[in-house]
This record gives C-alpha cells, structure tokens and sequence, in this order.
C-alpha cells in the first residue's frame, strides 16, 4: 500500500515518454529549411532541404532528426544485427540467436504476456514504433553480412502526403545459416506505421502495424565440449563437432494493431484540453517443434507422454484506454482508465492428470495517469503510472519516476525510482511438453516486485558520465536446474555502479566504459559476473578532401568469470546450473576495425574476435555454447532523401 500511495503522488502511467536530452547530436532545432527567393515579384520559391527537415519521433517524445553524424557509439550500434549497443550482453555463436543478459535489467515487454526471454532481442515495443515527418521521399538501408550463408537488410521507406499525414513502411529480414550443426537463424519484420495531424492541429492519429518472426534452429549446444577445447584441427570446421539436439526448432511470432488518436475540443489556448483514445491488439505465439522427440531429453519411453511431439503456447490482449489531457508546453498532466481482455493458452490439451489449464483468460480494469514538468528548460520531471486487476492475473501496478535536472550549464542529474508488481512472465506460469519433466502450470503465484533507485549524473569533462542502480526483488521468479519455476523465498538485492568518458588526444580517442555489480543477497538465484567492461581506442579524421571520414581503431570487451546459467531451448529461457556445470567468462572478446562514412552512407567493417587467430577460442555465451571464432563483420548504412 505504501508503494501505491508513494506512486500516486507522481500523477504517474506506464506509457514510456522521453525528456528533453540537449545532448542530443540530433535535436531538431527551432527553426524551418531555408527558403531561397529567386529575386523577382511573384515568382515560385525555391526550396532547399536540409537535414533538420528529415525527423522521426515516438508517440510521446519529442521529434529528432536523422542522425547522420560519425559518432563513436555507431560502431557499437551498426555491427549488430538488432542494430543496438548490446553492451552487458553476449551473443550467441550465430546472429540473430540472441544474447545471454550479463547485467539485470526489466523488460517491460515481459509484463502480461508471453515473450520468451531469448526471442526478445528482436522485439519492438509500442514506445520504439518511430513517426516520421520528411519533406521528401526518405529510403533509408542497413545491412549485415551473416555467418557463413545469407543476409541481413533493413529497408525503410517513408514519405508526406501533402503536410498533415507520413506513412512509412519497413521490412527487416535476417538469415543465417551458422557454423555449428543445426543452427540456421531465420528472422523477419513487418512494420507499416502512419501519423496524421490536421491543419488546425486539434487532431491527431498515431497508428502503426508490426508483425515480428524470430525462428531459429535449436542444437542444445556441443555435445563434447573438450573436443571444442582441445583444439584438434579436425574440429577447426565447426560442422564436424556433435551437438546435443538434431531435429529441434522453436519459432516466435508477435504481431500488433495500434491506433491512438486526440482530439482538441476546444480552439481556444485557454483551455489546453485533449481526449485521448487508444486501442491495441497484441498476439505471442511461441512453438517448439520436434519432428519426433530428441533423445538427448529422454532415455526412456515412460518420461514420455501421449502428446504431440511439437507444442504451442499463446497469448492475447486486446487493451482500449480512454484519458483526458490538459497539454500546456511546460506542463502536461492526464488521467484515463483502460480495459484489457488478456489470454493465455496452449494449442492441444494435456492429460487431464496433470491439472494444467489449456487456456487462462480474463478481463481486467485499470487506470492509467501522466505528469510531465519542464521548468526554464533546466528541470524535467517525468512520472507515469499504470494499475489494473484481474481475477487470473492479479494486480499489476508500474510507476516510473524520472527528474531530470542542469545544475550547472552542460552538467546533467538523472534520478530515477520505479517500481512494479506484477504477475511473472506468462512463459513462466505454463509449459506443455511431450516430455513430463517439463510440464508445469505456476498456479498462484506471488507478484514479482520490483524497486529500482538510481541515476546518472553527465559531466562535460570527457564527456564522462557514472551511473548507478540499485534493484530490490521479492518473489524473484526463475527456472531452477530442473527447467521448472520456483519463487524466492527471500529478496533478491542488486547493485550496479559504472562510468563511461572519453579521452581525445588530437585525432586520438580513448572510450572506456565499465559496469561492476553485486547481489547482496540470494545470490544463487541470478549468476552474474562481476565485472562487464569494454575499452575502444580508435583514431578519426576526415579525409579525401574532407569528403569522407575515417574513424578506425581496437575494441575489447571482457567480463568477469562466473558460474554462469545454462541455456533451454525449450522454453528459450536460462536455467540454473546443475553440479555438473563450468563458469564462462574470464576471456577478452577483441575487435579490430576499420569504418568509412561517405556523404550519407556508412561503411563498418570488423575483424572479431581477433585473438582467436593466434590463440584456442575457450569463450562462451553458455555452458556448452561458445562464443563465435574470427570472422569479418560487415556492415552499411545508407540514408537516401530524394
């Protein structure tokens, strides 16, 4: 209760929002293009574009432009198939397998749905959908070379209609055949979004439709893992090393429909007064298909049940949210209240025996609240809060606090307290499976509860910044060694303290970044190194006549050595380990590279994972999945506006 009434006094919803970042390399600046007057009376104008008229914003921030600047944190975005800095992770020996998470973090998307925690690197969110306002036709591309056979290409088109309405349309599509047995990736994204606003601006339509595949190949890791460790040159092909699951794969789909629209009554700037209405439709599905089931699970026919060998589980939730805003520029404040109609199923019934539900459904109400506050553009306060209740699902309450302050000009305060109580993730609470020991049904379950302090504070001097974060977690929810979900008795308590700057020496720079973490508690039921950290050292310069820029250097990136979860391919979850398990971690991950940027287009290359050239790979993601061998990354970025 004391959360609820801390939470309230922030006036606060669960709808992410941004906060002015004058940080920003791509803010968009006050003022329009430039207009060239031919110099004769009432002859035509001449328009000439420039960047700033090129933006993009999420439904609830402000707008940005394109970011067309060689900045050094685009080497860590654009050699990623996600195109993400996937800092405190660390990838699977094939791209678009996912990432083993080094460092706690909540994801949201997890919240009343069914999203496996392997497939979720793909995902995007309602608060990642981006908007654009462009005065001409914009393509943008971004491509990846894969491992061994295949492609990654994110293709992006957008364009006005006249001055109130953009649509843009964006398809991704990865894959990757890998250079282990039985590890294809294949995965591909659909997103159509528009954004309308009327002449008179009392009007205003965000909508969007996204439609997410995430299929791989499941091979349940190296069977004999000291072949891969000793190193005999007959396994120098990957191919030839034995892994543990021959005929395994598991496919997520996730699709949504959304519409929100505003509606000013009333002309006047007296009466700043907005109705909201906003209506969503969210589908996961997650399969694990087996042409017949894998021996590496069972030794006998009787840990067998009459069941197909290929399972499903789903879920659904249709959400409709009415609120009433009052928009002034400094000071936004609203209030609504949603329904939801939430599901949770799996495709074919299981042995009535078991007492496990083919599906969960429910009907759930809540109220939804937003307090946004800028003050002399020097303090920002952002407070949302989210509460709903269902008889199935329980209560859910989520409160995000963000104060944003400038103390001193170029020196920013970020301050944070969040909390949310909710139900565990819906791939914890329910499992079918042809194999017994991996059915479950989580039947009651305590809310997981989660408090997170922290903050960042921004200084100007080597452009550093340290950060810390503290997480409290009671009812901690898990898989233990034998894949079935348990609850800690006891909480669950994280620290994290880190720090990033860079050091320039002329066309020198030093970038360093580091993050050290603790579980003051209960420790057992979360395994995480230490230690995360990662240097790049690199040298940039324009060249060619300054028609292009060159920005080419070394990255390391190394954590600590710990006695690491092991991967499920079941449930696309992470385990804890038995007695039989290893700690991975302790080794450096070296990258070599070389980038290009030319007008708009970016060149990455990468050698990765150099020091295995010279020395035996002994690195991995998981117990008994290593991390990938030496291979060259190649990236592009290309930004067309015509």
């Amino acid at each position: 209760m004391r959360y609820l009434l801390f939470c309230l006094l922030f006036f606060s919803y669960g709808v992410h929002a941004q906060t002015l970042n004058k940080t920003d390399s791509n803010r968009v600046k006050p003022s329009d293009t430039l207009v060239v007057d031919s110099g004769f009376k009432d002859s035509l104008k001449i328009f000439k574009p420039t960047i700033y008229d090129y933006t993009y914003q999420t439904q609830f921030s402000e707008k940005k432009i394109f970011d067309t600047v060689f900045t050094k944190d685009k080497t860590f975005i654009f050699t990623q198939y996600n195109n993400r800095d996937n800092f405190g992770r660390v990838q699977f020996a094939n791209i678009g397998s996912g990432f083993q998470q080094l460092v706690y973090e909540v994801n949201a998307e997890q919240n009343l749905s069914l999203l496996p925690t392997n497939k979720s690197y793909f995902i995007k969110g309602i608060d990642q959908i981006k908007y654009y306002d462009v005065k001409t036709p914009t393509t943008a591309f971004v491509y990846h070379n894969s491992m061994r056979n295949g492609a990654v290409l994110q293709s992006t088109y957008t364009q006005n209609i006249g001055k109130t309405f953009n649509f843009a349309v964006e398809y991704t599509g990865l894959r990757s055949q890998g250079l282990y047995r039985n590890s294809l990736a294949s995965n591909n994204s659909t997103e159509f979004s528009g954004h309308y606003l009327s002449k008179n601006a009392k009007y205003e339509v965000f909508a969007h439709f996204i439609h997410q595949n995430v299929n791989n190949q499941e091979n349940g890791g190296i069977a004999d893992i000291d072949l891969f460790l000793n190193g005999n040159s007959d396994f120098n092909n990957r191919e030839n090393l034995e892994v543990n699951l021959s005929n395994s794969t598991s496919r997520f789909g996730y699709r949504r429909y959304y519409f929100s629209q505003e509606f000013r009554p009333f002309a006047s700037e007296k009466f700043p007064f907005k109705i909201r209405h906003t209506i969503f439709h969210q589908g996961n599905k997650y399969y694990y298909n087996q042409s017949a089931p894998e021996n590496y699970y069972f030794t006998e026919a009787s840990e067998l049940l009459d069941y197909p060998a290929s399972s499903k589980k789903y879920s659904k939730n249709l959400s409709n949210t009415v609120s009433i805003l009052f928009d002034k520029e400094n000071f936004k404040l609203d209030a609504g209240l949603r329904h939801q109609i939430i599901k949770l199923g799996i495709g074919a019934d299981l042995p009535s025996n078991l007492n496990i539900p083919t599906e969960l459904s429910e009907n759930r109400l809540g109220a939804v609240g937003n307090l946004k506050i800028n003050l002399w553009n020097k303090v920002a306060l952002n407070s949302n809060l989210e509460f709903s209740s269902g008889k199935e699902f329980g209560s859910f309450l989520r409160s995000q606090n963000l104060l944003r302050f400038e103390p001193i000009p170029d020196y920013f305060v970020n301050a944070k307290v969040n909390f949310q109580t909710s139900s565990p993730s819906f791939n914890l609470l329910i499992n079918p499976s042809v194999y017994k020991k991996f059915n479950y049904y989580l039947e009651d379950p305590k809310n997981e509860s989660i408090t997170e302090i922290g903050g960042d504070v921004n200084l100007k001097w080597f452009q550093s910044k340290v950060f810390g974060n503290f997480f409290r977690i009671d009812n901690y929810t898990h898989l233990n060694t034998e894949a079935q979900p348990e609850q800690s008795s006891s909480s669950l308590n994280i620290s994290q303290l880190g720090g990033e700057a860079t050091f320039s020496y002329g066309k020198f720079h030093l970038n360093p970044k580091v993050l050290i973490q603790s579980s003051l508690g209960n420790k057992d039921v979360l395994p995480m190194p230490n230690i995360v950290g990662r240097a790049n050292l690199f040298w940039q310069s324009k060249a060619f006549k300054k028609a292009a820029e060159i920005q080419t250097g070394i990255k390391v990136y190394y954590f600590s050595k710990f006695a690491s979860r092991e991967y499920f391919p079941v449930l696309n979850e992470f385990i804890l380990p038995d007695a039989n398990s290893y700690s991975i971690g302790g080794q450096p991950i070296v990258d070599v590279y070389f980038n290009l940027k030319v007008k708009r287009m970016f060149f990455f290359i990468e050698a990765q994972h150099l020091n295995t050239t010279i020395m035996k790979n002994k690195s991995f993601t998981a117990p008994y999945y290593p991390l990938y061998d030496f291979r060259l990354n190649l990236g592009i970025v290309w930004y067309l506006f015509s």
